[in-house]
């Protein structure tokens, strides 16, 4: 078992299972998958380039992305049916909370003038995304041999029924949020 699952069962489910007031463990919240997201509409032509993109985000995730291709042809983007347009991993078990511990603990910290991630990044039903705009952040990738600044998404599945819950969950594992600005502060600010 990986630490940060461990520490999901041990501290973490019975937390929320007190302050929500669940009726059954099945209610309390989990993460049910990770999934990192590339764009490269920009080298589409490029085969080299995409798959330095493939191998960053396998480097990163320890899974091999799957490269999405546009699905129909559209005249205005100058895109055709069957064009690489990005990859895409899905993390789940072991692998994700491997990630998870990574992402929180070592990467994070890592991005320049750190003061948290986004706290309204939520979706509405419990899942949160990030953006990273740089994969130099990550220690898994040598920076030497980055060809190309890639940006990506990072987006935590949960099963929370809300955004609250789905916070709650995320703060209770370590992701660090950054605090809401409160009415008062932002008042002072634009006088």
């Amino acid at each position: 078992m990986t630490r940060m699952k461990k520490k999901y069962v041990e501290e973490v489910a019975p937390a929320l299972m007190e302050k929500f007031q669940y009726k059954s463990t099945m209610q309390i919240p989990k993460i049910d998958k990770v999934v990192v997201n590339v764009g490269c509409g920009e080298s589409k032509n490029n085969a080299k380039e995409i798959e330095a993109i493939c191998k960053d985000i396998a480097t990163i995730t320890g899974q091999k992305p799957i490269t999405c291709k546009a699905r129909k042809s559209v005249a205005n983007f100058k895109v055709r049916e069957g064009e690489p347009l990005g990859a895409r991993v899905t993390l789940r078990g072991a692998r994700m909370w491997e990630f998870l511990d990574r992402f929180i603990n070592i990467t994070a910290p890592n991005i320049r003038d750190f003061r948290g991630l986004p706290y309204k990044s939520f979706d509405g039903n419990g899942n949160y995304a990030v953006g990273i705009s740089d994969q130099s952040i990550f220690p898994e990738i040598e920076l030497d041999q980055i060809k190309r600044q890639i940006g990506f998404d990072i987006i935590f599945v949960t099963s929370a029924p809300t955004d609250d819950e789905g916070r709650d969950l995320l703060r209770a594992l370590g992701v660090p949020m950054r605090e809401p600005k409160k009415a008062e502060e932002t008042q002072t600010d634009n006088a």
